[in-house]
């Protein structure tokens, strides 16, 4: 039988390839993350290319944003200015998410913990306001899914739909906040990881779901 001689560099491309090295240093649990996030993309995505494309095919006016979310207090009414204290809010979650993680990163778990529980409150702060805008469509409105008074009938269903979506992520997100915040306080990742990597992948969760209210506010509000 021929004995088959392997240069050096095709050894080395052999054991390379044989050995179970890791390409990427990216740990398991931030590339899983990073997975969902990328398969909420497309979901995502094809919401809001369909809502262009109910939109720009309706035959009935569009409700005009700067009236239907319009609110007075005591005079005349302010266009958008509760959907603008929610985009600062959502902003604002981001600042304390992000040193939520420098401090993570540091070891001081303490504010680490904290600035979790902000963040996780700045979620509530929001997800109440929708409810509030929700209950005001509804109730003093009349939008339905299948109807409304102000125009175009699909404007309830693609509203409904794509900012449910949206908030059943952040009321998601502040529960998954709270759980990791706890078990920083706790101590449990100091036993089981040696390291507060969970609380950037929370970040990273959290990050995700406030870039996305913004592509919402630009087609839902300004749009």
């Amino acid at each position: 039988m021929s004995e088959v001689v392997l240069t050096e560099t095709e050894s080395g491309a052999v054991a390379d390839f044989s050995a179970d090295k890791q390409t990427f240093h990216v740990p398991w649990g931030k590339a899983m993350m990073w997975f969902f996030l990328l398969s909420d993309t497309f979901i995502f995505g094809s919401f809001l290319t369909g809502y262009m494309t109910v939109r720009m095919s309706a035959r009935d006016a569009w409700p005009v944003p700067s009236e239907v979310f319009a609110l007075s207090f005591g005079g005349e009414p302010i266009p958008l200015i509760l959907i603008a204290i929610m985009t600062f809010i959502l902003i604002s979650s981001s600042g304390t998410m992000a040193m939520a993680v420098k401090m993570g990163y540091r070891g001081e778990k303490n504010k680490a913990f904290w600035l979790m529980l902000a963040t996780a409150g700045f979620g509530v702060m929001f997800v109440s306001m929708q409810a509030f805008e929700w209950t005001k469509l509804i109730v003093d409105d009349g939008v339905r899914l299948w109807s409304n008074p102000m125009g175009a009938s699909q404007f309830g269903s693609t509203f409904f739909m794509i900012t449910g979506f949206h908030g059943l992520h952040v009321s998601a997100g502040v529960i998954y906040l709270v759980v990791v915040a706890r078990r920083v306080k706790s101590g449990f990742y100091d036993r089981t990881r040696g390291n507060y990597e969970m609380v950037e992948i929370a970040g990273l969760y959290w990050h995700f779901v406030d870039l996305v209210w913004v592509f919402i506010f630009a087609f839902f509000y300004l749009w």
